[in-house]
């Protein structure tokens, strides 16, 4: 196996980049304002790139990545040109925008935020300015359009109605579930969450959803309202597991082997499947049978029930969970894969951001009989909204599974610490913990990005004898 060489970059390529992830930051500080008005003007003032672009877009409180990872995986397995938005990042702020599986360059990021830079001063003065999220979305169907897809998967960022990505209508929508999360900013019921995210739903498109309940209801009402065929996606018959995935079986495939792990993976490549369904109804694109197959068995999705072996006896689960719904798939996916695990209690390293449900997440997550007489260390992260270790670790102590809570505030040397003997290290709780240990223990050339450059020097002195010299 040829292993890529490290990308090389010049000291001018790492100073725009920087720059323009610089940016980009910056708008942060405008926060999270829902609606659509910016966005439209952002593309519109481009030119309306994302109308060159056709696709499914994606929303759900959990499962929108994997039904992008394996609808992904199995479109590329036709030879299909694709496009995704995964998110958030786990190591390179790049990973948001990917064609083929593989993140945007740096030189495309670095020319796509500068040509939206350039534009949203404009937009600003009549609309408010544009936040971080929304100058992606933008940089995102600028690099679709130039990039000559046949089909964009695009994962919506916070609810839907409103939601940056609504600014566009590939021809499919996509609601994978709905359960209890953001409720600050999209509503304390399931019912109230439903309405946001069913409202990707517009007249001309495909539906398909997993959602069940009054939630179901809700995302069917309003696509009679806007009278759209409706697909509703039963789990597929989950038929087995293993340590590297799990068997199903799915109408018109059969038997089928998942490369993800989890049970809830079942759900989430039925709603994948109904998709490509949609898709080819849609005319956007077609995926035989075989191109499915081996598409599900071969797909990956980093940071998400991902697998390690460390050597040594050491072995690494990383998963993003951080809600309390993605903490009990987790859970049970545990307790599944514990006998496929080296013998000897658990590590678990945890952290969490203060806005979410952590005692949900706690409960949920200590249910799992794999976590008895499990390590906990409880660690945070470098963000605003992090829970301190201290507090988080309190919250652990309450529950009467763990055999001890620690309290180590740097992620790394949590990390580290539990690595320190043989056994299984579980890291869950905040995508931004995962993304920190993938990068502190897996290497991938597509995620290097520049170094951030040492500044110039100041130019020297010039002689004595020449103009703008210096007596000393």
């Amino acid at each position: 196996m040829t292993v890529p060489a490290p990308p090389t970059f010049d000291r001018h390529e790492a100073v725009a980049y920087h720059e323009a992830l610089a940016a980009l930051a910056s708008r942060g500080r405008f926060g999270i304002r829902l609606g659509l008005g910016r966005t439209k003007a952002l593309l519109r003032a481009l030119g309306d790139p994302q109308l060159a672009v056709r696709g499914a877009l994606v929303a759900g409180t959990n499962g929108k990545g994997s039904v992008l990872a394996l609808a992904g995986s199995a479109l590329r397995a036709a030879g299909l040109r694709v496009g995704e938005t995964p998110k958030p990042h786990l190591v390179s702020y790049r990973e948001r925008i990917a064609i083929d599986g593989r993140p945007i360059g740096v030189g495309d990021f670095t020319r796509h935020v500068e040509a939206v830079l350039a534009v949203a001063d404009r937009v600003a003065r009549r609309h408010g300015d544009p936040t971080e999220f929304e100058l992606l979305t933008a940089v995102v169907f600028r690099h679709f359009a130039e990039s000559e897809l046949d089909v964009a998967l695009v994962e919506v960022g916070l609810g839907g109605r409103l939601d940056a990505t609504h600014a566009w209508d590939g021809g499919v929508a996509v609601v994978t579930n709905v359960d209890l999360d953001h409720t600050d900013r999209l509503g304390p019921t399931i019912a109230a969450i439903a309405r946001e995210k069913a409202a990707i739903i517009e007249r001309g498109d495909l539906a398909v959803t997993g959602a069940t309940g009054e939630a179901l209801t809700i995302v069917g009402r309003r696509a009679r309202r806007m009278a759209v065929p409706l697909t509703v996606v039963e789990p597929a018959t989950l038929v087995g597991w293993d340590r590297d995935g799990l068997d199903v079986v799915l109408p018109g495939l059969g038997p089928t082997r998942v490369g993800l792990r989890g049970r809830h993976q079942a759900a989430n490549v039925a709603v994948a499947d109904a998709t490509l369904d949609a898709l080819a109804e849609a005319g956007i694109a077609t995926v035989d049978p075989d191109a499915r197959r081996r598409g599900y068995a071969t797909a990956v999705w980093p940071g998400r029930l991902e697998l390690l072996d460390l050597g040594d006896g050491r072995g690494l689960v990383l998963d993003g969970a951080h809600n309390p719904a993605g903490a009990a798939a987790l859970a049970q996916a545990l307790d599944d894969l514990r006998p496929h695990l080296p013998p000897g209690p658990l590590t678990l390293v945890v952290a969490s951001m203060a806005d979410k449900d952590v005692d949900g997440v706690v409960a949920a997550l200590g249910a799992a009989a794999a976590l008895h007489d499990a390590t906990v260390i409880a660690t945070s992260v470098d963000a605003a909204r992090a829970l301190p270790a201290a507090d988080l670790a309190e919250r652990w102590r309450r529950m009467p599974g763990p055999a001890s809570v620690t309290a180590i505030p740097d992620p790394l040397a949590a990390v580290d610490a539990a690595l320190a003997s043989p056994g299984t290290t579980v890291v869950a709780g905040s995508l931004y913990l995962v993304g920190a240990v993938r990068a502190h223990l897996v290497d991938d050339p597509d995620l290097r990005d520049p170094e951030p450059p040492d500044p110039e020097p100041p130019d020297p002195d010039p002689p004595a004898d020449q103009p703008g010299a210096t007596a000393r």
